[in-house]
């Protein structure tokens, strides 16, 4: 699979072509040809708005799920919350990102927590926020029964086990390529994880893009924090003062 936008552009035709239907997750139904096109922005939100915008041109509106809490970005901060803002003008959804990891396995622990972070984020974008998808998510939240904090999520039964599901887990179709999936097959419904990272432009390899994804954020941190990025071998960070 070319992992590229055009890439991209080809495997939505392709479903197309089988005469799949791109719906929300509320409005999947199991033996009908619907696609629901989830995104979770593991590293950028910036980075996902090229798909979007090919999307929103294509009259598709996916759900793009965003953390509050990652390290590796900051939602509440420029260019971050600019592309958050543009991904809810395309009209695609917007929903929460979270790592449950971070609070324990205590049930009652995970619904408040969850339900924190989906009202910081509804403050953010003036919006409900009625979906959540978990990140890296532990074997006893995947098939998960039930709401967590009042919200539908992406790993309930009749999203993860009742319909296919395949995703591009580190860049690569790992269990099988989506249009060779069983529920394509038959003719069934099929949640797609597509991580908009590993299709940006220009072509190459998933390692090859991490290290433009780290180029790229050392010189926002250099830019916003008044640093000297200095490389020898390593990374080495060098505070200058101002």
């Amino acid at each position: 699979m070319d992992f590229t936008l055009a890439g991209y552009a080809a495997l939505l035709d392709r479903f197309d072509e089988r005469g799949y239907a791109t719906v929300d997750f509320e409005a999947a139904v199991q033996s009908a040809r619907h696609l629901i096109l989830r995104h979770d922005l593991d590293l950028s939100v910036e980075a996902a708005l090229p798909m979007a915008e090919l999307e929103a041109e294509r009259g598709i509106c996916a759900s793009y799920f965003v953390q509050l809490r990652s390290a590796l970005y900051n939602t509440f901060a420029e260019p971050s919350f600019g592309a958050l803002l543009r991904l809810a003008e395309m009209n695609h959804s917007i929903g929460l990102h979270f790592d449950a990891a971070l609070y324990g396995d205590e049930p009652a622990v995970l619904d408040r927590a969850a339900a924190d972070e989906c009202s910081a984020l509804e403050a953010m974008l003036g919006r409900p926020v009625g979906m959540i998808s978990f990140h890296r998510p532990a074997p006893a939240l995947q098939g998960r029964e039930g709401r967590i904090a009042g919200r539908m999520h992406a790993y309930e039964p009749r999203f993860f086990e009742a319909i296919g599901y395949c995703s591009d887990s580190r860049g690569a179709w790992r269990h099988g390529h989506p249009l060779d999936h069983p529920a394509v097959a038959s003719g069934q419904a099929l949640q797609l994880l597509i991580h908009p990272m590993w299709w940006t432009a220009p072509p190459s390899l998933p390692p090859d893009r991490l290290d433009r994804w780290l180029e790229a954020r050392l010189a926002a941190l250099d830019l916003a924090a008044n640093v000297g990025v200095h490389r020898t071998g390593r990374c080495r960070i060098a505070w200058r003062d101002s």
